[in-house]
């Protein structure tokens, strides 16, 4: 289906996107069609959903992966995060998007790395419950965890290599071979 050529309010892209077959995100009035992934992105993705996924077991939080809608209200936007983890009971209120996830995870492919870093960063920036913004470069397995603190600034964490990655705004820490599992090193390039 053709996407509509005309800017869009938040509210009239949702009403459309919901009778789409495919995924579509929403920038400022305007929607763009979501692409495919390589297999290395869509494992690394399940791969770090999942884990959180079993780590919360028992817990206020639940993980999502890829087809789940984040609304950025304030920025205008919703897009379609790779990993999230919502602990506030307000997301459970709206069964098609979030709205206040603590952690997101974006896992990087050439044709987004810039939007991920600048653009949508800044968008995701604008949601009060987010204390945490992961990005997993595949191509050099290097993990960035971008962490809002006590001052309300956002400080970097890089974890390197094969370095164990911590999500501090859930308590949980993956080792590398969980996230790469399935991954060969060069099949992620």
């Amino acid at each position: 289906m053709a996407l509509p050529q005309e800017k869009l309010s938040l509210e009239a892209f949702l009403d459309w996107e919901a009778r789409q077959p495919e995924r579509h995100f929403f920038w400022r009035g305007e929607v763009f069609a979501m692409v495919g992934v390589r297999q290395a992105h869509a494992t690394v993705a399940l791969n770090v959903g999942a884990a959180l996924k079993s780590a919360l077991r028992g817990s206020p939080c639940r993980a999502f992966v890829a087809d789940m809608k984040l609304r950025v209200d304030l920025a205008d936007a919703v897009f379609y995060p790779d990993v999230m983890v919502s602990c506030d009971a307000r997301d459970r209120a709206t069964p098609m998007w979030l709205a206040h996830p603590k952690l997101i995870v974006e896992v990087l492919s050439e044709s987004t790395a810039a939007f991920d870093r600048g653009a949508k960063f800044a968008a995701y920036r604008m949601i009060d419950a987010l204390e945490e913004y992961a990005l997993i470069d595949l191509d050099t397995r290097h993990v960035e965890v971008f962490r809002r603190n006590a001052a309300g600034r956002w400080e970097l964490f890089e974890f390197l290599g094969g370095a164990a990655v911590e999500f501090a705004s859930v308590g949980v820490t993956l080792d590398a071979a969980t996230i790469y599992e399935g991954v060969e090193a060069d099949a992620a390039g």
